[in-house]
């Protein structure tokens, strides 16, 4: 049953974002000698691309100071938030089989396009690299790999209409956030590769936010919960 408008919290007004990185060191969240979490800015690479213009990247920077990180997973230049990198081999071991198990518990905040009904679902769409229009990815259901998201509102903007929404990744596909909002019809404002023109300019980033983390500290076992709030 749709949720009446006036049952959900208003949006608060949107900052104008800035497309370049600052040229800081990202923002430690949470460092021992095992890891390192980092709030990665919009428009950083998570590491090294090819050629000397796309050298700058969050693992080089981090790698300045602290030369053992390594990185376990990604984020897409675009997405903000919370990202891990392990210290040394037998961290980046530990961590990376945390996360083919799926003990790693990712939450993301984004800004899309309309509001999607029912308020709280899940998307269950296989994806498969575009080759053609690569990096973009895309819905195949004879080739795609399965993947799964669960989102809920949690703030509609009735003159603008756009919703703020939390989003879960259950799968770890690339683009999968992305390819999964635009394919329901709600792409995340800002997306340069998946968004309609008019939800692309409608931010001057793409709004989409690693805002939680949950995962087992690689030594003591130990749940850590971390987080870093959207900026937008």
């Amino acid at each position: 049953m749709r949720t009446p408008a006036d049952a959900l919290p208003a949006m608060p007004p949107l900052p104008q974002p800035i497309y370049a990185p600052p040229p800081a060191p990202p923002r430690i969240v949470f460092i021992d000698d095992a890891l390192i979490v980092l709030d990665k800015p919009s428009g950083l690479l998570s590491v090294p691309g090819r050629g000397p213009a796309h050298a700058d990247s969050l693992a080089s920077r981090v790698q300045v100071d602290h030369p053992d990180a390594r990185i376990v997973h990604r984020l897409d230049m675009a997405t903000s938030g919370l990202i891990v990198m392990a210290r040394g081999a037998a961290m980046e071991r530990c961590l990376s089989i945390a996360f083919q198990q799926r003990q790693v518990e990712k939450s993301y905040i984004a800004v899309v396009a309309g509001r999607p009904e029912p308020e709280r679902g899940e998307i269950k769409l296989p994806l498969i690299a575009d080759w053609p229009n690569r990096p973009r990815q895309k819905v195949d259901f004879e080739l795609g790999k399965p993947s799964l998201t669960t989102y809920s509102v949690i703030a509609h903007d009735a003159v603008s209409n756009i919703s703020r929404v939390e989003l879960h990744p259950l799968t770890g596909r690339s683009h999968q956030l992305r390819v999964h909002m635009q394919a329901i019809g709600h792409p995340i404002l800002g997306d340069d590769l998946y968004a309609d023109a008019a939800s692309r300019h409608a931010a001057a980033r793409l709004l989409l936010h690693a805002t939680e983390l949950s995962l087992p500290h690689p030594i003591s076992g130990k749940q850590l919960r971390l987080e870093s709030p959207p900026d937008f």
